[in-house]
């Protein structure tokens, strides 16, 4: 059997930045094994997997290590594939997700795709996370702490700090959350916040640009600056622009994409 692959680079304009995904077109999804396989086999943070139905598509995401409900830069990603190669004259598509059906428009050269809000709550600063993300040689603590059933997110005063991290994965698997966000405010004026995410427990040590956290970052920082409109930034090796608006319970997250590599697999 072959299949169609494309990589793209998404939450960016430039090649070798943002989230590289892996995208595949199907006819029906694969056993979860085989799944599960290829996405290990392309080792990228995210394979995404499309089906068509009914004039739209569902949509799966799968990191090397498993299948995980929520992902925005395959998601991004997937529009771009969908309205620029597979279908280039739509200008909208839904995909239907374990996380419910999710709308992405095209909005000149990017993408504008309306996701769950991710709402969390405070919580003491465990002291195994500020040990795992390694806080202390930095001589720096989180200000704050929230939680939701995907993420810890621990807020920095300083976006300096979170710049130098250097998470110890190892520890953080053993606390066994999906992921852990840290996140601080802007020192570029263009940016609102500053931002990365780990997650070495689905197999991927840090995350390039997480779309699914912006829907936990979003809110807190809309709040925290009275806003709802916000300008992000995630602060990996690679880096990527996320724009954010607030709507009701749901979360809009628009960024661009780049095609990289266009091809066949064979399974």
């Amino acid at each position: 059997m072959r299949t169609p692959i494309f990589q793209v680079d998404a939450f960016t304009t430039t090649r070798f930045a943002g989230n590289p995904a892996a995208i595949m077109p199907l006819a029906d999804f694969l056993p979860d094994a085989t799944l599960q396989a290829i996405a290990a086999e392309n080792n990228l943070a995210e394979t995404a997997y499309l089906v068509p139905q009914n004039g739209d598509y569902k949509l799966r995401w799968f990191t090397p290590g498993t299948e995980v409900p929520l992902c925005g830069h395959a998601t991004l990603a997937s529009a771009a594939v969908v309205m620029e190669r597979l279908e280039p004259t739509r200008t909208h598509v839904v995909f239907h997700s374990a996380s419910g059906p999710l709308p992405v428009k095209r909005n000149g050269a990017g993408y504008i795709m309306d996701f769950p809000s991710l709402p969390s709550h405070p919580v003491a600063a465990p002291p195994a996370l500020v040990d795992a993300l390694g806080l202390a040689p930095l001589g720096t603590a989180p200000t704050e702490v929230f939680e939701n059933d995907f993420n810890y997110m621990a807020v920095l005063a300083d976006a300096q700090q979170l710049r130098a991290l250097a998470p110890d994965m190892a520890a953080l698997i053993r606390i066994g959350k999906p992921g852990f966000i840290v996140t601080a405010p802007s020192d570029d004026k263009q940016y609102d916040f500053l931002s990365r995410y780990f997650a070495p427990i689905k197999g991927i040590p840090e995350d390039p640009v997480t779309g699914s956290a912006h829907c936990m970052l979003a809110p807190y920082w809309a709040k925290r600056l009275g806003k709802t409109e916000l300008t992000a930034f995630q602060a990996s090796p690679r880096g990527g622009k996320v724009l954010c608006r607030l709507v009701n319970d749901r979360v809009e997250l628009e960024g661009e994409c780049v095609f990289y590599m266009e091809g066949e697999v064979e399974i």
